[in-house]
């Protein structure tokens, strides 16, 4: 799902990633860790096209990313930040909604998926409700329906537990490995949590000098 060789991105003269390489296979869950500031968001950033001017090259499915069209490339790949990043003024289904919107997807169709997301994720009757009404563990779970809509290959997710209760970040990764297992994408965590990983146990792959060691 994901080949990266000898990828290289640097910020105002300070290398950030530096001749990173990195294979997750079709379906696989693997965790992402490393010091604050070793490059993860950087790298993830990269994958989705958020950011540009790199050396190396990135191949998602097979295809060199800059040869995917962006509107292509946003339908292979959902993403879950920690700040989750929801519209504070649209609803919680208005903001699962803006995905499929985004895509020009049809109403009928966007609503049929993102009510059955909500009620996937345990928010089933909370649809019209703003995201300052909902708990911490609630917004993340409007951000992973919102990533699934357009039913990805690929999930990236950037500390979606960092800003939770340590209760509510079990919750919530149990639900990314059953959502793993359900809908058989690849998903790529970043995470400090050594106890999450040592809950849910996968591949991890540490970030280092702006290399993966165990890639």
């Amino acid at each position: 799902m994901i080949r990266i060789s000898n990828l290289t991105k640097s910020y105002g003269g300070r290398i950030v990633l530096n001749g990173l390489n990195l294979e997750l296979q079709t379906g696989e869950f693997a965790y992402l860790q490393g010091r604050s500031g070793s490059g993860k968001s950087t790298l993830l950033k990269l994958l989705y096209r958020d950011l540009a001017d790199y050396t190396g090259e990135i191949e998602i499915g097979g295809s060199l990313i800059g040869d995917i069209p962006k509107y292509h490339l946003r339908r292979k790949i959902g993403v879950i930040f920690q700040s989750f990043e929801l519209l504070e003024r649209k609803t919680v289904l208005e903001n699962v909604a803006l995905t499929g919107e985004v895509l020009g997807q049809s109403r009928e169709h966007i609503e049929k998926q993102a009510f059955r997301l909500l009620d996937r994720v345990g928010l089933k009757g909370k649809e019209e409700m703003l995201p300052h009404q909902l708990s911490g563990g609630e917004q993340q779970r409007v951000a992973i329906a919102r990533a699934l809509l357009s039913r990805p290959a690929l999930l990236l997710a950037d500390e979606p537990t960092g800003n939770l209760d340590p209760e509510t970040a079990v919750q919530m990764l149990a639900l990314l490995r059953e959502l793993h297992a359900e809908e058989n994408m690849s998903m790529l965590v970043v995470t400090h949590s050594e106890r999450l990983i040592e809950r849910f146990p996968a591949r991890t792959l540490l970030m280092e000098d702006g290399r993966i060691q165990g890639a």
